[in-house]
C-alpha cells in the first residue's frame, strides 16, 4: 500500500515541528506550508491525502483555506482536519460550516491527534478504492457495450444474408429473454442468453450462399452441411472469453428433448436451459412468418405443432411456459410482403 500524503499548514515552526514529531511514526509522507496561500498552491500542484490546518494564521487564515478547498472542484473532496486553540462550541461550528471534517483542540493531544489521522486516512482510502471501483466497473460496462454493438453489427450483416429470415435474429432475441425471464434466470445471465440469441445462426457464416438462400429444397448432401453450422458458431466462439458464456444457444438450440438433433445427439436436461428455451421460439418465429412457399400460421396451429412435440422435440415445461407467454403476448400475422 502507498504512503499517503499529509499536508501540514501551520505559520509557526514550532507548531510544524511539533505535528511532525507526532506524525512521523505514522509512515506517511509528510510535506509543510507555512502560510493559507502556499498550502492552496501546494495543494493545487500535488493534492495530499489529508489537510492538517491551523486556524489562527496572519492574512488567510484555515477557515478562509477550508472555504477555498471546498469551493475548487478538484479539492472539493480533500478530507480536512482544523488544528485550533480555540476551545469553544461556536469556533468549532464554524470549523465544520468552513468545510472541515474533524478538528483537534491545541495543545494537541499527542494520542488523539494519531486516532484521528488515522480513521481520516483509512477512509480516504477506502473512498479512493470505492472511486477506483466505479472507474473499473464503468470501464467494464462501456466495454461490454462496444462488444454487444459489434456483435450485433455482425449479425445484421448474417441476416442480410438470408432475405427469408430479415428481422427474425431481433425478434426470437426479444422473445428468448421474455420466456427466460420466467424461468428466474438472473438478470447477469440473461445478458448472456441474449447475446446467445443474437449469435445463434452465426455458424451460417461458413454456409454458402447457394445452399442457405436454395429455393428448393436441400439434398442430403446440402443438408450435411447446413447441419454443421452450430459445430461451426461453437469454434468460433469458444476462444472469446466474451462470449463463451453465451455458447449454449448457437451450439445446442437444434438438439432435440428426445436426443435426436444435432450437431451432439444429447438430450433431455443435459440441452442447455437457454438451448431449450430458445429451440421453441425459433419454431415459433419460423412458422408463424410468412415464406415465399407457404402462408405464416395462425398463432393456435403454431401453439398446437409445439405442444405436440413437447417431450420429443421439445421440453414440455418450456413449451407450457411459452404457451402461457404467446397468449399474454399475440402476435400479430403478416401476410407475405407486408
Amino acid at each position: 500500500m502507498r504512503q499517503s500524503s499529509i499536508l501540514i499548514v501551520d505559520d509557526e515552526a514550532a507548531g510544524r515541528d511539533t505535528l511532525e514529531s507526532i506524525l512521523v511514526g505514522l509512515g506517511e509522507e509528510l510535506r509543510f506550508a507555512s502560510n493559507g496561500v502556499e498550502a492552496l498552491e501546494m495543494a493545487a500542484a500535488q493534492p495530499p491525502d489529508l489537510l492538517l490546518l491551523d486556524v489562527m494564521m496572519p492574512g488567510m487564515d484555515g477557515l478562509d483555506v477550508c472555504r477555498r478547498i471546498r469551493a475548487d472542484p478538484l479539492l472539493s473532496d480533500l478530507p480536512i482536519i482544523i488544528a485550533t486553540a480555540l476551545d469553544d462550541r461556536n469556533s468549532k461550528l464554524m470549523g465544520l460550516e468552513a468545510g472541515a471534517d474533524d478538528f483537534v483542540t491545541k495543545p494537541i493531544d499527542r494520542i488523539e491527534l494519531i486516532a484521528r489521522v488515522q480513521t481520516i486516512l483509512r477512509l480516504n482510502r477506502y473512498r479512493k478504492l470505492q472511486g477506483r471501483l466505479k472507474a473499473v466497473e464503468q470501464a467494464h460496462l462501456e466495454l461490454e457495450h462496444a462488444y454487444d454493438a459489434t456483435v450485433e453489427s455482425l449479425i445484421r450483416a448474417l441476416d442480410s444474408r438470408d432475405h427469408e429470415t430479415e428481422q427474425h435474429t431481433q425478434r426470437v432475441t426479444k422473445m428468448t429473454v421474455l420466456l427466460a425471464r420466467r424461468f428466474d434466470i438472473s438478470e447477469a445471465d440473461l445478458a448472456h442468453v441474449r447475446r446467445g440469441a443474437l449469435l445463434h445462426d452465426l455458424g451460417k457464416i461458413g454456409v454458402h450462399d447457394a445452399i442457405l438462400n436454395k429455393p428448393g429444397a436441400l439434398t442430403d448432401d446440402e443438408w450435411g452441411i447446413m447441419r454443421r453450422h452450430p459445430q461451426l458458431a461453437y469454434d468460433m466462439l469458444k476462444g472469446i472469453p466474451f462470449l463463451e458464456r453465451a455458447l449454449d444457444i448457437p451450439y445446442c438450440h437444434h438438439e432435440k428433448w428426445d436426443g435426436t438433433g444435432y450437431p451432439r445427439g444429447i438430450s433431455g436436461d443435459a440441452i442447455p436451459l437457454a438451448a431449450r428455451i430458445f429451440a421453441v421460439i425459433d419454431v415459433w418465429d419460423a412458422l408463424s412468418s410468412p415464406r415465399p412457399y407457404r402462408a405464416a400460421w395462425e398463432i393456435d396451429r403454431v401453439l398446437e405443432h409445439l405442444q405436440s412435440g413437447a417431450g420429443t422435440h421439445f421440453d414440455p415445461e418450456v413449451v407450457r411456459r411459452f404457451v402461457e407467454l404467446a397468449r399474454e403476448y399475440p402476435r400479430p400475422i403478416k401476410r407475405h410482403g407486408e
